[in-house]
């Protein structure tokens, strides 16, 4: 293979041909920040323009390195012109570009390559479905106007997009990549973009993080970050990122892996403005949803249905604008804020199901239930046993008894008119069983009235040669607890007497037993 540069190519493209073959950088910049920006105004002329075609040559049948030498194409701030075709081509070389112009599209769909590496470009448009690479695809900083497409594209590594800025293409989708896979992690943190992230049924080796990232929906599709199957085989991040470490910073691997925002700290929040779409996700570490902000239009929601996790954070800034869909998800631990979550009827938690609560600020027992009750659909009792199970884990029984109580009163409002009458009587007297003391009121009361009215009203011996002592409070008290023997049983009520007895008895088996159930839990917590 020849040594030397094809005839034809200009002064600047033999200097590559040249650094290819060393392995060398090709270095086209002024030194001047503002003349070097390539997403400024200022034009770049001959001496720093690399036709689109040399560099495909390079890549695809380029020369042989320079003994001890490894080959790899490596430009700093070129235009390029023309569009870069590379589709189905095998790329053998290691490729970084830096600051670079790019007045067409690249294309590379069904290519194969190592490592590729596009750091702070400008590019109309990538087209690179079906791409298998073996390392890296970095693509951090660059401004894509047009969009980016990497259907089916399968990463070896990793996958970098941070502080990369994307516009839509003719369907309103700033990425698509449905069917990804990436073997390790897919930073997008600080990615901003206008149009749809679409990433269906995507296989995500290790983190997801959109720390910090900025989705717009476009006009034309309601879709900010549309995932629904989406596997993560460690952690999704949709939260806030801390500006230590990214402002007035060039960096753009992030500010720290899975770093926490410290209490007050300066930080930047994931926003959306759009529908979110999770539904049937996978994330086998976690899903943090954490100081997020989703701007939710009429109609549109966060759809987290059907989604598995061992731990679900969900501590908005704000609470969504539209609704949260939780329904028939599955988790471990529930790590939320009351403040966190939608008002109003915006609440999905059909079939909802977690193993325990973790509350990341106070979450008292009726904050829980005022959380249930701000569900978009009808009564559902599920959601009520859910949360008196978790909160029976967790030890707190008078809770959980709170949960019931209030699932009784919510399922009164279903009911019947007669139905519903005798609700509020069991409510006002015994409190559905989950109010003993309340009980044991009613039964002072009854006792009270039937000792009064005993008085005054003596009763005649079953027996009229034996007539035991009459004690009128004694006597009562024998009605309302029938099992007990208090020496007043030798009386022969009759007419009204007769009457007050027997509603007495009644009183007493009703009342009594909710006492007795109330003593008795209280000794087994003991």
């Amino acid at each position: 293979m020849t040594e030397r540069a094809p005839d034809g190519w200009t002064a600047a493209e033999q200097a590559l041909w040249g650094a290819f073959r060393h392995g060398r950088i090709h270095d086209l910049r002024t030194g001047d920040p503002a003349l070097d920006d390539p997403f400024g105004e200022a034009v770049w002329g001959t001496d720093r323009t690399i036709r689109a075609q040399v560099l495909a040559r390079l890549l695809l049948d380029g020369p042989a390195a320079v003994p001890g030498r490894v080959a790899s194409l490596k430009l700093t701030g070129a235009l390029v012109t023309g569009p870069l075709r590379l589709a189905g081509g095998t790329i053998g070389h290691y490729v970084e570009l830096h600051d670079c112009r790019f007045d067409q599209k690249i294309l590379m769909s069904e290519a194969e390559a190592g490592t590729l590496r596009l750091v702070g470009c400008l590019l109309p448009r990538l087209e690179a479905s079906r791409l298998v690479t073996s390392g890296d695809l970095h693509l951090a900083r660059c401004r894509v106007p047009q969009g980016v497409r990497l259907t089916d594209a399968r990463i070896g590594t990793d996958l970098l997009l941070n502080q990369a800025v994307l516009g839509g293409d003719r369907f309103g989708r700033a990425l698509s990549a449905d069917g990804l896979a990436v073997s390790q992690d897919f930073e997008a943190e600080r990615l901003q973009s206008v149009g749809e992230l679409s990433l269906r049924t995507a296989r995500i080796g290790g983190r997801f993080s959109l720390r910090g990232a900025l989705l717009r929906a476009a006009p034309d599709n309601p879709n900010a970050l549309n995932a629904p199957r989406i596997t993560v085989g460690h952690t999704l991040y949709l939260s806030s990122s801390a500006d230590h470490g990214w402002s007035d910073s060039q960096s753009y691997y992030g500010s720290g892996y899975g770093q926490v925002v410290p209490p007050g700290a300066a930080s930047t929040p994931f926003r959306a403005y759009g529908r979110v779409r999770l539904s049937d996700g996978r994330f086998e570490n976690s899903c943090l949803i954490s100081g997020a902000e989703f701007h939710l239009g009429e109609g549109e929601e966060l759809a987290l249905r059907r989604i598995q996790t061992p731990e679900l954070r969900f501590t908005c800034r704000t609470p969504p604008t539209g609704t949260v869909s939780l329904s028939r998800a599955r988790v471990g631990n529930l790590v939320d804020a009351p403040d966190a979550w939608p008002r109003g009827k915006h609440l999905g938690l059909t079939g909802f199901t977690y193993e325990c609560l973790r509350p990341a600020a106070p979450f008292t027992v009726q904050q829980r239930i005022a959380w249930l009750e701000s569900a978009s659909v009808e009564f559902q009792p599920e959601s009520y046993e859910q949360l008196a199970a978790a909160l029976r884990r967790d030890g707190a029984d008078d809770d959980a008894r709170e949960v019931l109580y209030a699932k009784q009163r919510r399922r009164r409002h279903t009911l019947p008119l007669p139905a519903r009458v005798w609700g509020r009587i069991q409510d006002a007297t015994v409190g559905y069983g989950f109010r003993p003391g309340r009980a044991a009121l009613w039964l002072l009361l009854a006792w009270a009235l039937g000792s009064a009215y005993f008085a005054t009203h003596e009763l005649q011996p079953l027996k009229a040669d034996e007539r035991p002592h009459w004690n009128p409070v004694l006597y009562a008290l024998g009605q309302l607890l029938p099992v007990v023997d208090l020496g007043q049983a030798g009386w022969n009520p009759g007419g009204a007497a007769q009457w007050v007895s027997a509603g007495l008895v009644v009183v007493g088996w009703v009342l009594a037993t909710t006492v007795a159930a109330g003593a008795t839990r209280m000794l087994q917590r003991g």
